[in-house]
């Protein structure tokens, strides 16, 4: 690693023998902190080839969750729509009869805060004339009518309803990758030549009381959800499930599922022939630059 040269061993002979002692001793030094040095110095990647890092292994309980996690990878996973921040749009909910909901969405995916402004609610509290306001900031759900703040029971537990669930079926299948879901492949099924594998997503439940159920068709060609079951226990849908159809529209590099229709089903995804509810998800904007305050009572 070092070279002494000639010269140097010259000089070092003409000198005394305590200078040579010094000399030695000095050089024996210098080589031994160089042999440290260079035993402690970290290799480092050449400026065309950076370090390799190894991203962790993913590891999936059973096939159901694998192929939840595919589907992920399609729409955009939590991630990628946590980093858009908020979120604010239109959403349209009509049922056969003619009633709809129209309300301005806001939700920051941080804290899943969420905010809702109806212009229109035949459906949703219709017995409130004029524009409500529902919000949750984190810690309060609370429900605005003409200025005034509500407490009504009834109201409330709407509100609650409606924040929460506007919210998930916005972010549903990126939540579909939560901790505490089970997920369990049932088997493939064929409709309309396409070819599905059915995965059925349950929530585990702290005190044993029901929880919904998923039972989702995920396209093999696709990797994505074009129809699935679900119940709703919190209005006793349980026995017989709802099912949902969807139409996916790329925004801002997610698939948002814009597009819904729904109605009474059969676990074998056979529906009545009662006309579908309608729901739209229009004017998508991300990253509003929005502020947990404006989710708190004004």
């Amino acid at each position: 690693m070092f070279f002494i040269t000639n010269r140097l061993f010259s000089f070092v002979a003409v000198k005394s023998k305590n200078t040579k002692m010094k000399y030695h001793f000095l050089i024996v030094l210098v080589i031994i902190l160089s042999i440290v040095s260079c035993k402690n110095t970290p290799e480092k990647a050449s400026n065309n080839e950076p370090l390799q890092t190894t991203a962790p292994e993913i590891v999936f309980k059973n096939k159901g969750h694998e192929l939840v996690y595919e589907m992920t990878q399609k729409t955009g996973d939590y991630n990628a729509l946590a980093a858009k921040k908020d979120v604010v749009y239109t959403y349209t909910y009509e049922t056969p009869d003619g009633k709809k909901d129209v309300s301005t969405e806001k939700y920051i995916f941080n804290g899943e805060l969420s905010y809702g402004q109806y212009q229109q609610h035949e459906r949703t509290l219709p017995q409130l004339e004029g524009t409500i306001e529902q919000g949750y900031n984190g810690s309060e759900f609370w429900l605005k009518h003409q200025g005034a703040y509500l407490e009504d029971e009834a109201f409330m537990k709407r509100v609650v309803f409606n924040r929460k669930t506007n919210f998930y079926w916005f972010a549903m299948f990126q939540k579909l990758l939560d901790p505490g879901l089970h997920y369990e492949y049932l088997h493939e099924a064929v409709i309309n030549t396409k070819k599905y594998d059915l995965v059925k997503v349950t929530f585990e439940s702290e005190d044993d009381s029901p929880k919904d159920i998923y039972l989702l068709y995920i396209n093999q060609n696709t990797k994505l959800v074009d129809q699935f079951l679900f119940t709703v226990v919190d209005f006793n849908v349980v026995e017989n499930p709802m099912l949902m159809q969807l139409e996916y529209e790329e925004i801002d590099g997610m698939l948002i599922p814009t597009k819904r229709q729904y109605k009474k089903s059969t676990w074998d995804a056979q529906v009545s022939d009662e006309p579908w509810i309608n729901v739209t998800w229009s004017n998508i904007t991300f990253n509003n630059h929005l502020t947990a305050e404006e989710f708190n009572k004004k």
